[in-house]
């Protein structure tokens, strides 16, 4: 898992890069984590050069793919700095809803904090709003003007639905489980946006 590879780095063991990573069927591959890499906060605050970690293990892999992405938790932990520091851009998702939204003004700072110091390339890609239904029109709303006119909030917002939560329990994504649906049909937009923006 990414917990194998960043104490590989922290002690300084030998271990292909490529070691653990998942071929699927659907034309992705994925390097899993699970809970362990949690665990993993106190060794890498107290490595050498720790929020470079996740970044020394995804270079030799990027001549090998069009697009790495770092699926973070929704922290401002030493983990999402090390994705931060090894990006080239974030695209921050946030739920339509009052307390995620809010949180929002934490992480931009710590994206810019990151700018600064240690990879002036750090850009955001954008703000996508999830987990959205015709009752929250509110937040979005206050969303897309607190922040619109700074960053650019993707035009697709990603719809509530069970199809979505169902998916990962049977290992597959949303395009083969609900094809048709409403959230697959989303980050398909949601794709030809990112696309578009270059």
């Amino acid at each position: 898992t990414l917990a194998n590879h960043l104490n590989a780095i922290i002690e300084g063991t030998s271990l292909d890069p490529r070691e653990g990573i998942l071929s699927h069927k659907e034309g992705i591959d994925l390097m899993p984590a699970n809970i362990e890499l949690a665990g993993m906060e106190m060794p890498i605050l107290m490595a050498m050069s720790r929020e470079q970690l996740a970044n020394v293990w995804v270079s030799p892999l990027k001549a090998d793919y069009d697009f790495i992405i770092f699926d973070c938790a929704p922290t401002l932990g030493i983990i999402p700095v090390n994705a931060f520091v090894a990006s080239d851009s974030v695209l921050i998702p946030v739920s339509a809803e009052y307390l995620p939204a809010s949180a929002m003004t934490g992480l931009l700072k710590t994206i810019g904090r990151v700018r600064r110091q240690i990879n002036p390339s750090l850009s955001v890609e954008g703000i996508l709003i999830t987990l959205s239904d015709s009752r929250k029109t509110s937040v979005e709303g206050t969303i897309r003007a607190q922040y619109g006119g700074t960053y650019k909030v993707f035009d697709t917002v990603i719809p509530r639905a069970v199809s979505a939560a169902e998916s990962p329990a049977v290992g597959v994504s949303i395009f083969a489980y609900d094809a048709r649906g409403k959230v697959a049909r989303a980050f398909e937009r949601l794709a030809e946006e990112v696309r578009d923006r270059g």
